[in-house]
């Protein structure tokens, strides 16, 4: 029942992040009888300086951007909390049984969880996801200080509110299909341990013994490939840093209306790089996986879509806004798109 529970909700992600796509790609592709349905799809997505002036309905301000970064801050922090602890008292690495939490006997009843109960690729599943939260509570955290601290909204920018309801889903829905696999049992290992401070109460709950190295040396033992993936993810967030701070610093006040071209990193090669390095940085979550996850695959393959089908458009708008833009930049993906 467990495992059919598990399968659910990886399912339901996957199927999330197929519905997302499909009507990306149908938009996408280049035959007149879809242009009606690019038209009104393009209307969800635009944003900021590509949304006309005269499409202000059912529109949010830009600034609300923020909303997705708190709601991702904290959504993230918790899963990774709760899936780090959920970790450390549940699926330790293989040691002496006297060597675990207090925490594991009161959660089962005052028996102690065997170390073989657990199966090893179990253990590297809830692990692997720590790694991967870890990673994702470094994006948005920087998205969060960014938004309120770098970007420079204009007043007049708006977005439609269907591109908010969507921003605010992804930023639910991407650190969750981060922990997919082991996410259950994090939820019912929470159950417990606030049934348990429920019935018992505060004065009985055992001492919660930490060992510092066993919180991380998991995390360090996981493999080579969940390190190449965090270079990747590194040189990605490094790239968007960079170029967010180059967007935010083409307006000295929040007052003002107009646009400039960008120069500086990867401006020079592409239109949007900072949709190129999220890319980049989706698509580390792949590599630290190995490949072997759908979910992560189902999600790098949304952001991949979203982000280039958005890119195409302000790519156009900036050929038609100035004269004198450089004719060698791609749109977002370079030598390709």
């Amino acid at each position: 029942m467990e495992l059919e529970m598990h399968t659910v909700l990886a399912q339901l992600l996957r199927l999330a992040w197929i519905a997302g796509t499909l009507p990306i790609l149908i938009a996408s592709i280049p035959i007149p009888k879809l242009n009606f349905f690019h038209t009104i799809l393009l209307g969800f997505a635009r944003r900021g300086k590509i949304m006309h002036s005269s499409s202000q309905k059912f529109t949010l301000p830009q600034r609300f951007f923020l909303h997705f970064y708190i709601v991702a801050s904290i959504w993230t922090t918790f899963l990774l909390v709760a899936t780090w602890c959920y970790a450390y008292t549940v699926v330790p690495p293989v040691r002496e049984s006297s060597a675990y939490s207090t925490i594991t006997s009161y959660l089962i009843g005052g028996s102690a969880l065997r170390t073989d109960s657990t199966t090893m690729f179990q253990r590297h599943a809830v692990w692997q996801a720590v790694f991967l939260l870890l990673l994702m509570e470094a994006q948005v955290l920087r998205r969060l200080f960014e938004t309120i601290y770098v970007f420079k909204y204009s007043p007049s920018a708006r977005m439609h509110i269907l591109g908010y309801l969507t921003g605010m889903f992804f930023y639910l829905a991407a650190p969750l299909s981060l922990c997919a696999d082991c996410a259950l049992d994090v939820f019912y290992f929470l159950v417990n341990l606030v049934t348990k401070f429920i019935v018992v109460g505060k004065d009985h709950m055992p001492p919660v013994e930490v060992e510092l190295w066993q919180v991380v040396n998991p995390l360090i033992r996981l493999g080579w490939r969940h390190w190449i993936g965090a270079a990747v993810f590194f040189w990605g967030w490094i790239h968007q840093q960079r170029c967010h701070k180059i967007l935010g610093s083409l307006r000295d006040s929040r007052q003002a209306e107009e646009y400039a071209i960008p120069h500086g990193d990867w401006f020079e090669i592409v239109s949007s790089p900072h949709y190129l390095s999220e890319m980049v940085i989706y698509g580390s979550f792949v590599v630290a996986t190995g490949g072997s996850d759908l979910t992560i695959w189902l999600l790098f393959v949304f952001v991949l879509a979203n982000l280039s089908f958005a890119a195409v458009e302000t790519h156009r708008w900036y050929h038609q806004k100035f004269e004198d833009y450089p004719s060698s930049r791609f749109a977002v993906i370079p030598y390709i798109l």
